[in-house]
């Protein structure tokens, strides 16, 4: 189940202010979803990002608690210039228990990691 994205306000406000042009080209997650595969979980995560080519593609993404601490990672290993949105999943994530929601951020190449996060509640 998709929960929200959150966008701290001082980015939201700098967004607005700086031109189209000046924008970094951050990915941006259309959907995530999480499974419970044997005692890990799989985590699927859909992005979009208007990769160029090698110097500048979404390269990875991470999954974080409410905390912001890191609970997996996943490195994108190539472009994605003609396959737009593209999903790739992490196997064998193992989270705490009890844990209830996740978050994922996705990083660019050139521009770094995107403020914005998506956030999913597990389901038990």
């Amino acid at each position: 189940m998709i929960l929200s994205r959150t966008l701290p306000a001082a980015t939201l406000a700098l967004a607005l202010l700086l031109p189209a042009a000046a924008r970094p080209e951050v990915p941006e997650i259309l959907a995530v979803e999480a499974f419970r595969t044997g005692m890990g979980w799989r985590i699927d995560v859909t992005l979009e990002h208007p990769d160029a080519g090698w110097d500048h593609f979404a390269d990875a993404w991470e999954v974080l608690d409410d905390a912001g601490n890191r609970l997996g990672f996943r490195e994108l290993m190539h472009p994605h210039v003609e396959e737009q949105p593209f999903t790739r999943s992490l196997y064998n994530v193992m989270l705490p228990d009890g844990l209830r929601r996740i978050h994922v951020r996705a990083r660019c190449s050139q521009d770094g990691w995107n403020d914005e996060t998506f956030a999913i509640d597990l389901e038990p």
